[in-house]
C-alpha cells in the first residue's frame, strides 16, 4: 500500500486533475515552410544531403577528445550559408548520434523584427529539403504558461537562424521534435529559468549564433578567439558589455548560465571564419562550434533527480498497461511480454521512487492515484497505482473492458518532496516555479497535493494554491498560517504512445 507520510500510516493517495471538456477539434496542420532553401543551402534534398556529407568528411579530419562518463548538454552552432559556416558546422558530427535525442531546443537571434522576450512558433512542423521536424509540445507549453514567450508571425516568416540549422541536425540526429525559440532583449536568468524545466536526458539544447560580423581576417581572428575564451570560462558579464563579438549573445548567455547552474562544461569542436572558408579576408564573419557535456543525472537546486529517458518510460507505461489489461482479462501476448520483461530487467527501474498512475478518457480524468514517497522500487508502484487508480479511485466506478481501448494512461515519476520554507503567502506564490514544482500541503490530518501538470489549468500561483486549500478542506487563508507545511517535489511524465 501506498504511504503519503511514514507518519500518517498507509494511505492511497488521490490526486485531482482539472480536466477542461474533451480534446479540441482537429485543425489544418501548420507547416513552416523553408525560406532559404536554394539561397544559404541547397533546396534540393539530393544535393543538400550531399553537400553536408561531403562538409563532415572534412571535420571529421578533426581529432578532439570529449570527456568521458559525461552526456552531452548543448551545442553552439553556426547558421549562415553552408558554403560559409557549413564546414564549421560539420563539426557536430563528432559529437551527435542518430536517435540520441528525442527533443531539441534551439535558441536563436532575432535578425530582423526587433521583440522583447521570445518568439515561439505555433507551427505544427518546421519543413525542409529533408522532411518535416515536428514541433514538441513544450513549444505550446512555453507560449501557454509563460508570458515570455509568443508566437510571432513575421519572425516566423523571415528568421533564419533555426531554419538554416535544422538539416544538420536531421542527418545527425534522424528523427527529433523541436522546441525553436526566437530571442530578443530579455532578462536572461528569468529567460534561462522559464526555459530550464524543459531539459532532461533526452534533451539537446542549441545555440544558434555567428560570431564578429566583418572585420578584416587579423582582428577578426584575435577577437573571435577572445569571445570563444569568454564562452568556454562562461564568463556571460564580458560577453554582455561588449559589441560585435556575437549576433546570437542573447542564445548565448542564456545557455551560459544554465551551463553554470548544472555544472556542464564546454569544449571546444572547431573556428573558423568566411576568409577560411568561402569569402574574401577583408571583411569576414566568425563561426564556432562548441559542445557542452555534464552530469547524466541532471541536479535542481539541492534536489538530484534521477532523469529517466523516453524510451524507459515508455517501458514503465507499457507495464501500466499490461497491469491493467491483465486484470481485466486481456492479458499480454507471450513475445510482447518477452520484450518487456527484458526491458524491465534494467536496474534503475529499482530506483525507489513516488510514482503516480493517471488515467483519462477523451481528455477527461478517468482515475488517478499515487504515491508520494519513495517507499518501493518504481516497477512497483507502477503497477500498484495503475489498480489503485482504475479500481480504487473514490471518485469513479471501476474501469470495465469495455473502456480499455478508450483509455490512455500517463505515468509520473516523482523527486523526494521537500519543506518549502516561506513568510506568507505572498512569499510563498513568489517561490513556487509555475509548471515546474508539485506541491503538497498539510495541516494536521488535513493533506492535498497538485502535480506540476495541474499548472497546465491554474497557471496563476494564487489560483493554483487556491484550489489545492480548498482540496484539502481548507479555507484559502490557511496559507497565511504559521502551522500549514508546504512542501515541493518535480516530476517526469511519460503518455502513452499508441
Amino acid at each position: 500500500m501506498n504511504r503519503f507520510f511514514s507518519s500518517f500510516g498507509a494511505v492511497i493517495f488521490v490526486l485531482t486533475l482539472i480536466i477542461g471538456p474533451g480534446a479540441l477539434p482537429a485543425r489544418a496542420r501548420h507547416i513552416r515552410q523553408p525560406v532559404y532553401a536554394g539561397s544559404f543551402y541547397p533546396a534540393d534534398a539530393g544535393r543538400l544531403k550531399a553537400l553536408i556529407v561531403k562538409q563532415t568528411a572534412g571535420a571529421r579530419r578533426t581529432t578532439v577528445q570529449m570527456p568521458s562518463q559525461k552526456s552531452l548538454k548543448a551545442l553552439i552552432l553556426p547558421h549562415a550559408g553552408y558554403i560559409y559556416s557549413g564546414p564549421v558546422t560539420a563539426h557536430a558530427a563528432l559529437v551527435l548520434q542518430p536517435g540520441r535525442f528525442d527533443k531539441v531546443i534551439i535558441l536563436a537571434p532575432d535578425h530582423r523584427i526587433g521583440f522583447k522576450n521570445g518568439a515561439v512558433s505555433d507551427a505544427d512542423a518546421y519543413a525542409t529539403p529533408l522532411g518535416l521536424v515536428k514541433l514538441h509540445p513544450d513549444a505550446e507549453l512555453l507560449r501557454r504558461k509563460s508570458n515570455l514567450f509568443r508566437s510571432v508571425s513575421a519572425s516566423d516568416a523571415t528568421e533564419h537562424s533555426i531554419e538554416v540549422i535544422l538539416p544538420w541536425l536531421q542527418v545527425y540526429l534522424g528523427r527529433f521534435k523541436l522546441v525553436p525559440i526566437v530571442l530578443g532583449s530579455g532578462n536572461i536568468k528569468v529567460l534561462a529559468g522559464a526555459i530550464e524545466p524543459l531539459l532532461n536526458n533526452d534533451t539537446l539544447l542549441v545555440a544558434s549564433s555567428d560570431l564578429s560580423h566583418y572585420l578584416p581576417y587579423p582582428d577578426a581572428v584575435i577577437k573571435d578567439r577572445e569571445t570563444i575564451d569568454i564562452i568556454i570560462n562562461l564568463e556571460s558579464g564580458r560577453l554582455a558589455g561588449s559589441n560585435n563579438r556575437a549576433c546570437g549573445k542573447v542564445p548565448l548567455m542564456i545557455l551560459m548560465d544554465l551551463a553554470r547552474r548544472h555544472g556542464w562544461q564546454p569544449f571546444l569542436l572547431h573556428y573558423a571564419n568566411s576568409g577560411d572558408t568561402a569569402g574574401s579576408r577583408d571583411r569576414v564573419v566568425g563561426y564556432t562550434a562548441i559542445a557542452f557535456y555534464g552530469e547524466t543525472t541532471m541536479t535542481d537546486s539541492n534536489v538530484s533527480i534521477k532523469q529517466f529517458s523516453t524510451q524507459q518510460g515508455q517501458t514503465l507505461v507499457r507495464l501500466a498497461r499490461r497491469t491493467l489489461n491483465k486484470k481485466l482479462g486481456r492479458p499480454m501476448d507471450n513475445a510482447q511480454a518477452t520484450v518487456l520483461d527484458t526491458a524491465l530487467a534494467d536496474s534503475d527501474f529499482e530506483t525507489r521512487c513516488g510514482t503516480f498512475v493517471t488515467l483519462t478518457i477523451k481528455g477527461r480524468l478517468r482515475g488517478c492515484i499515487g504515491s508520494l514517497e519513495p517507499d518501493e522500487a518504481i516497477w512497483e508502484g507502477v503497477k500498484e497505482n495503475t489498480l489503485n487508480a482504475a479500481f480504487h479511485d473514490p471518485r469513479f466506478p471501476p474501469v470495465t473492458s469495455r473502456e480499455l481501448d478508450d483509455i490512455d494512461i500517463e505515468v509520473s515519476i516523482l523527486t523526494r518532496p521537500r519543506v518549502l520554507e516561506y513568510t506568507d503567502g505572498k512569499d510563498l506564490a513568489a517561490k513556487l516555479r509555475c509548471g515546474t514544482d508539485g506541491v503538497i500541503i498539510r495541516k494536521g490530518y488535513a493533506r492535498a497535493t497538485f502535480l506540476p501538470q495541474v499548472w497546465d489549468q491554474l497557471p496563476r500561483p494564487e489560483d493554483f494554491l487556491g484550489h489545492l486549500c480548498r482540496k484539502a478542506g481548507l479555507d484559502a487563508d490557511a496559507l497565511q498560517a504559521t502551522d500549514l507545511e508546504v512542501m515541493t517535489y518535480q516530476v517526469q511524465y511519460f503518455h502513452e504512445q499508441k
